[in-house]
């Protein structure tokens, strides 16, 4: 691997692992085509539609090829600029790239009652359900799986933090057992960066299960199921950082050194070590 290789391998993982929000304050050109992408992807990043219809999650369930993504609810495609990130074109999504009209009954209901959730729950927050197997199915008898993504990002730097919480929830639509099993990964990220640099980056898997019923009411008891994990992960974090000053900073240091004393700053000498240092050294003479 050639020197300029290894550079932009590196480059790459900084600027794909960079918190949400400060990708663009350290460009290093020949690593971005391929770290925006992936970074912007990891990231769950919303972006406004052209025609200011709604926000597009850049997700790899909605990934058509390298710049294209499908917004499962206005049925439509956008065209990314991932660097820019920004929407630069938008066309209606060919019929080939959109589920059944059996499937779409329950995606769309889980989207209506998802968004509802996430309208109360995240003050900037984004929602979308894709389709992620079966989507040709046009009626009972088949099992098809979804995947509903959360994005909400809050982004201060004038005030030196940025953070985003990423949620992603695949459902399995199983139905011989006529259930649905959910499964759920939540990812909260913050970075606090006023004379310092402190980072939280914490996840937690979730799994659970419902009845496989109607669209309506499929939709709201996976929403309830959801809204139960987050909320409750939610109030964890807040536990620990009430917790935090009390309890973690204090055990991540000694009050007192070994010796159950204080260093002496105000006066080095009284110290063996210091004395034998000078004397070594030669120092003061």
């Amino acid at each position: 691997m050639s020197d300029g290789e290894e550079k932009r391998e590196i480059a790459v993982w900084f600027l794909s692992n960079a918190p949400a929000g400060e990708i663009h304050y350290a460009v290093y050109e020949a690593a971005a085509a391929e770290a925006f992408p992936e970074h912007n992807k990891a990231h769950l990043v919303a972006l406004e539609l052209p025609d200011r219809s709604g926000d597009i999650i850049i997700t790899t369930y909605g990934e058509l090829d390298k710049n294209n993504y499908l917004d499962p609810r206005t049925a439509q495609v956008a065209t990314v600029d991932h660097i820019k990130q920004k929407c630069t074109k938008l066309r209606p999504a060919a019929d080939e790239e959109l589920p059944s009209a059996y499937i779409e009954d329950f995606r769309s209901a889980l989207d209506v009652e998802l968004s509802k959730y996430v309208g109360e729950a995240y003050p900037k927050g984004v929602c979308a359900v894709y389709c992620t197997s079966g989507k040709d199915i046009e009626g009972p008898g088949a099992d098809f799986r979804f995947a509903a993504v959360i994005s909400a990002a809050k982004r201060s730097p004038q005030n030196f933090c940025n953070g985003n919480w990423r949620s992603i929830w695949t459902l399995e639509f199983i139905d011989e057992l006529q259930l649905v099993e959910i499964k759920g990964k939540i990812q909260v990220g913050a970075h606090y960066f006023e004379e310092g640099n402190v980072q939280l980056d914490t996840n937690i898997d979730c799994k659970d299960s419902t009845i496989l019923q109607s669209p309506e009411e499929c939709a709201v008891s996976i929403t309830n199921i959801i809204r139960h994990h987050e909320s409750e992960y939610l109030s964890s974090l807040e536990e620990s950082y009430m917790n935090l000053s009390d309890a973690t900073f204090k055990d991540l240091r000694r009050k007192l050194p070994v010796t159950r004393t204080l260093f002496p700053w105000h006066n080095t000498l009284a110290l063996s070590l210091t004395r034998d240092l000078t004397k070594e050294l030669a120092i003061g003479k």
